[in-house]
């Protein structure tokens, strides 16, 4: 954290009281072991450093290796868990007492006063919420009847990619490419609403979607000194520009409501099943209560789809000897006279292995999205407050060497052990696990799969790719690849129009 934290701490220590923050109430707790004694007012905020994953394991072998650790972070008390057996300790008798969420400026501005699926409390309404996605967005059925979106939209990615490599290796940026992707192919499934093509009007639009989503990630996370000590409001701008932010988000969702709503024909999309619920429960299903629908499947659709396919494409270009196995895979299962289909990729096990590993080794959420105690419990032995924050670093369980062999190493082979594939947790456990597991397999394998069926893809130089990852958990730098189109392209290219 920047220095003015401890600036500020010296400015106004005469106006705390060791004893409110350090005192009694704590002294009663047998608390998780710290890496440091916490200064006063800002706690262990100091120490806090991006990427926040890599710092709590640097933490954690500080501390001998504990699989527990608390941190004071200003008004809060903070614990993170790197450990298999004690995450499942947290996710099974402390699943409803670690239901809760702890209440953040973004969730407060932008996610509609911690009405949206991922930050209201647990309780009646967050039930609501889960049971629509389960059973609306993210069941099975439903993503079979919006399999026609993902393939069309990974066709128009596979055509765009095909104007330029006809002839020979071009140089492509990926990340964008893969944002398009993604950010297509949830609008379209919750308003029926494509946002690139060819026209400018889309490109601007797409542009515009794109620079709100990298901004209100930006200012996302458990990491914000802002959200721990409410003092530094008055000094900082912070919360003024998540206001802003909010205003700009609110009104591209409302414009995509209205729209829909405006639409006398009936569509099968997601918005078309709101608003139909609207119309007989509107004190209920108000345009807020869809808005932060949408909100959240944009948020954690993009960042977890755009950020799984920009790593595995990564790694594969970093393993050629990986690429030279997947394709063999589709090659042989598939041949060399049509495209891959969502339905074959439950025979590729190599593919689906890239996928895992990938996850494994890339989370999207390496510390999950974080929860809240709702009342005192024990973790590990230790006593956890009530009102504590919980960090589950996946990100640190996926690496560790007691648990994978070659933690480090990027190995798809690995998950021809069907054990292996239960120890993926990127998506969380427990009932506030992400219910988007479906949707991101389905996606993802099936559009790296037809990457690899239609070109042939190289590094743009001897070097190996950066694997360093950016504080929101993307590529430190956009992806840059040479492609170069296969003869299934030129031979199913009428059938991309």
């Amino acid at each position: 954290m920047e220095t003015h934290f401890l600036v500020l701490s010296l400015a106004f220590f005469f106006l705390i009281s060791l004893k409110l923050l350090f005192g009694k109430r704590h002294i009663k707790f047998n608390l998780p072991p710290s890496p440091a004694r916490p200064l006063p007012f800002i706690g262990h905020l100091h120490l806090l450093k991006q990427p926040l994953h890599r710092t709590f394991l640097t933490f954690s072998k500080s501390l001998d290796g504990a699989p527990i650790f608390s941190l004071r972070l200003g008004n809060r008390l903070a614990v993170v868990v790197s450990s298999y057996s004690v995450a499942e300790e947290c996710f099974t008798k402390n699943d409803i007492v670690l239901a809760n969420r702890p209440e953040f400026i973004v969730g407060k501005h932008i996610e509609y006063n911690f009405t949206t699926m991922t930050s209201a409390p647990y309780g009646d309404h967050w039930r609501n919420l889960r049971r629509i996605s389960t059973l609306e967005i993210f069941s099975s059925h439903k993503l079979n009847g919006l399999l026609s979106v993902r393939t069309d939209e990974i066709r128009h990615l596979l055509l765009r990619l095909s104007k330029n490599s006809q002839h020979g290796f071009a140089r492509v940026e990926m990340r964008s490419l893969f944002m398009d992707l993604t950010i297509n192919n949830i609008l379209r499934m919750m308003a029926g609403k494509r946002f690139y093509g060819d026209g400018t009007e889309q490109d601007d639009n797409a542009r515009r979607v794109r620079h709100l989503i990298d901004e209100v990630v930006a200012k996302a996370g458990a990491g914000n000194a802002n959200d721990y000590i409410p003092i530094l409001r008055w000094f900082t701008n912070f919360e003024k520009q998540v206001k802003e932010l909010a205003g700009r988000v609110d009104e591209f969702l409302q414009s995509l409501v209205d729209e829909k709503r405006a639409n006398k024909e009936k569509g099968n999309t997601m918005m078309d099943h709101l608003l139909s619920l609207q119309q007989m429960q509107p004190d209920y299903y108000t345009d807020v209560t869809l808005k932060g629908i949408i909100i959240v499947m944009i948020l954690a659709g993009t960042e977890t789809l755009t950020g799984t396919l920009e790593w595995a494409m990564l790694n594969l270009l970093n393993h050629p000897e990986v690429l030279r196995k997947a394709r063999t895979e589709i090659d042989t299962k598939i041949g060399f006279d049509r495209l891959i289909d969502e339905p074959d990729t439950k025979s590729l096990p190599y593919l689906q292995g890239i996928v895992l590993e990938t996850l494994r080794l890339h989370p999207a959420a390496p510390t999950l999205v974080p929860h809240m105690t709702s009342d005192d419990c024990m973790l590990a032995g230790y006593d956890v407050p009530r009102g504590s924050m919980l960090l589950v670093n996946v990100w640190a369980m996926h690496r560790d060497p007691s648990v994978w062999e070659d933690p480090e190493m990027f190995k798809p082979e690995r998950f021809e052990n069907e054990k292996e594939k239960q120890k993926v947790l990127s998506f969380g456990i427990g009932r506030r696990a992400c219910p988007g597991v479906g949707l991101t397999h389905r996606l993802v394998t099936l559009a790296l799969g037809s990457m690899v069926q239609c070109f042939e893809w190289e590094r743009t130089g001897e070097e190996y790719i950066e694997t360093r990852e950016a504080p929101m958990m993307r590529p430190a730098t956009p992806l840059l690849a040479m492609c170069k189109a296969r003869p299934i392209v030129h031979k199913t290219f009428d059938g991309f129009a």
